[in-house]
């Protein structure tokens, strides 16, 4: 089900992860695409039939000793329907290791269905403090979650993989 995003495949990615994501948790369009060169950061799509053919997106950094799933949305049109269920458990598979992402604190409808979802999928909300640098210049920090597949993780873990996301993805240190 999950393909490895072709270049000419990004601009429609990005559209999806504009409608689903507020600025402060996405980059601007020129350097999520410059990611695409980093060998660690991929984007693996599922299609749909139509024009607008991509119908849910995944975008994951490949580290040690985790997987961090960055972004993740379903296209509007193609929401409840467990596709995204069926995602999370392919990258979750195939990663063979802990998976880990980011969700915003539960203080919202919205926020807390999320974390339900991703809960219902094997994952495990750590309760330990969590604020997401800015993704880029100009862009605000987030406080958020960490959750993880397979179990919770110890603080100790958890300051590890946090350490790691800070050096690897937000380029911090």
């Amino acid at each position: 089900m999950l393909e490895q995003l072709r270049n000419e495949e990004f601009d429609r990615v990005y559209r999806i992860m504009e409608a689903s994501f507020p600025v402060d948790e996405r980059r601007p369009f020129d350097e999520q695409r410059a990611l695409l060169e980093d060998p660690a950061y991929r984007i693996y799509v599922c299609k749909a039939p139509g024009p607008e053919d991509i119908a849910a997106f995944l975008a994951v950094w490949e580290l040690e000793p985790v997987v961090f799933l960055e972004h993740f949305a379903v296209a509007p049109q193609c929401r409840n329907g467990g596709l995204g269920a069926r995602m999370l458990k392919e990258l979750v598979e195939q990663a063979g290791k802990t998976v880990c992402l980011e969700v915003e604190l539960p203080e919202t409808g919205l926020a807390a269905r999320r974390i339900g979802f991703y809960e219902r999928n094997g994952f495990f909300l750590n309760p330990y403090p969590y604020l997401q640098p800015p993704i880029s210049k100009g862009r605000s920090a987030v406080p958020l979650r960490i959750m993880t597949s397979g179990g919770p993780v110890s603080e100790e873990e958890f300051q590890r993989i946090k350490a790691l996301l800070y050096r690897r993805v937000y380029r911090q240190g």
